[in-house]
């Protein structure tokens, strides 16, 4: 959460101009760390929802924190719309959580995490699903899904013109990589998901026990500071 905020905060400086110009879109110092965030933030979903799963987490409570996602994906898209009328989000890290989300909850009903931990065969399954998930679009493309209608499946000839875009392919494989792990460590190295939280670290625990509420507000406030910081001292 620290490092997308401060990802974007260092995006917003660029678009102030008050950064030497920068390429957010091309420049791998720039593209490489959103790969990283994006891949951090997926892999937790998937471990979530393992620990969810392996709680017995109820489709009542699982639907109502999907529906918050959602809600926040629609403000996400309308408040790009006004900033970035020509390269609104349509489909970003939080659109794509909620189908990716349907589709893993899907899958733990069958496979459920202390399954997948202790059956070879289905530890070998969900891996060639991610594996699968992850490569497909590398090796499959159609202008088909070039369309703001289509391209949420991931299998493009090329990258849309958006500010964001975390497709279904290949990121469900990442999620299902969370997922992998933690239902590994809930079998096998429980203590992981148990216990205190170290001192030093407990701020970040906090933050990130509020992350979608961090995440929808730390642009605002970002862009807020900005702009009031350029009104006061133009």
């Amino acid at each position: 959460m620290v490092w997308m905020a401060c990802f974007h905060f260092s995006f917003d400086l660029n678009q102030f101009h008050v950064l030497p110009p920068q390429n957010f879109y091309g420049d791998h110092f720039w593209t490489d760390q959103r790969f990283c965030i994006v891949s951090m933030f997926l892999l937790g979903a998937g471990a979530g929802q393992a620990v969810a799963i392996d709680a017995g987490q109820t489709w009542t409570r699982f639907w109502r924190r999907w529906g918050q996602i959602v809600g926040c994906a629609l403000l996400v898209s309308l408040g790009s719309l006004q900033m970035f009328p020509h390269s609104w989000i349509s489909f970003g890290v939080l659109h794509g959580m909620a189908v990716m989300l349907i589709l893993l909850r899907l899958l733990g009903t069958r496979l459920a995490p202390a399954r997948v931990a202790r059956a070879p065969l289905a530890f070998a399954g969900v891996a060639a699903l991610a594996a699968a998930a992850w490569m497909l679009p590398h090796r499959v493309g159609d202008p088909f899904f070039d369309s703001r209608l289509t391209d949420w499946v991931g299998l493009i000839t090329h990258l849309p013109v958006t500010e964001d875009y975390v497709p279904v392919l290949p990121w469900f494989g990442m999620m299902l990589a969370g997922y992998l792990v933690a239902s590994l460590l809930l079998v096998h190295a429980r203590a992981a998901f148990t216990g205190g939280v170290p001192s030093f670290v407990r701020p970040l625990s906090t933050l990130g026990g509020w992350s979608l509420s961090f995440y929808m507000l730390h642009q605002p406030i970002l862009i807020g500071s900005l702009e009031l910081f350029r009104w006061v001292f133009k």
